[in-house]
């Protein structure tokens, strides 16, 4: 049996928002295993035990770039330590001209990007002279590059922590808008069912059938439930099935209709999503200094 540290169940509360006692409960039936003891709590506790999936931890700013006729466009994620940097001019230039160079020279991935030149200079060397600059580590951590079906429409919000680039074929210029806008607030995890991970699915078919389970109705019904519940999950996850935020009597796919629109595809970056930050134990640093000193 794996020893349950505080620190593992201050991480199993700060990822769920759970009781201290029902996160130590959760990694001792999980034996330790961080996951396994969230979908636990999850199964005990509903969805609550998940809303704080989406903190970001790690800062930076995602760059958008759009051709004058909306065909070509790109985005990128680009992170600094410290919010105070996210806003230096020079960080933000840095940005922009990444971006504009993603669209322009269509990098297969991050060591390519690096390798391109900003005013003559690699852009590696760039960052690397940056970071002597302004004295923070800078990375470039993804981008996406878009050639439109249609036409793009972007959208930055919160100090450019969230960045949406989305293909709208069809419709109106008000309407692309307002979908990436949705985008943004909504976070859908794919454009419909068939972008949902097996892997998503299987996760909340098994938390469903475990809740479900715990009723005590007939197999037929539990059934029902489980797959209501999925179905439920799938509408919540894909831009498709959302509700409008602008009007939540409309799904998105029955805008989409009402417009004689279809959007070909989206990127939604969120700043640092799954990044964890290095937390510093203020006291503890000071207490190591000073007994280096005194040695």
């Amino acid at each position: 049996m794996a020893e349950i540290t505080a620190s593992m169940v201050k991480e199993l509360r700060e990822k769920t928002d759970a009781p201290m006692m029902e996160c130590k409960k959760a990694l001792t039936e999980a034996g330790g295993d961080l996951g396994k003891a969230e979908e636990i709590l999850r199964v005990k506790l509903g969805s609550k035990a998940s809303k704080a999936a989406s903190r970001i931890a790690a800062e930076g700013i995602v760059g958008l770039f759009v051709s004058p006729d909306a065909k070509l466009g790109s985005i990128i994620e680009v992170n600094c330590e410290t919010d105070f940097v996210a806003k230096n001019d020079d960080f933000l230039a840095f940005v922009k001209n990444l971006a504009a160079l993603v669209a322009e020279k269509a990098p297969a991935d991050v060591a390519a990007l690096s390798a391109l030149a900003i005013d003559g200079k690699p852009v590696e060397t760039v960052r690397t002279e940056l970071v002597g600059k302004i004295g923070e580590n800078l990375s470039l951590r993804r981008f996406a590059r878009v050639q439109a079906e249609g036409k793009l429409a972007s959208y930055v919000h919160g100090g450019s922590k969230i960045g949406v680039l989305i293909d709208v074929v069809g419709g109106d210029d008000a309407l692309a808008k307002d979908l990436a806008m949705h985008v943004a607030a909504a976070k859908p995890k794919a454009l419909d069912k068939s972008g949902v991970s097996d892997e998503d699915v299987a996760r909340e078919r098994s938390i469903a059938e475990q809740k479900a389970a715990e009723s005590g109705k007939p197999a037929e019904i539990v059934a029902k439930m489980v797959e209501g519940t999925v179905q439920k999950y799938l509408k919540e996850v894909t831009l498709l099935g959302q509700p409008f935020v602008k009007d939540d009597k409309q799904t998105i796919e029955q805008v989409l209709k009402a417009k004689g629109a279809r959007v070909a595809g989206f990127h939604l970056y969120v700043v640092g999503e799954g990044i964890e930050k290095k937390t510093t134990d203020f006291a503890a640093e000071v207490a190591a200094q000073a007994a280096a000193a005194a040695r």
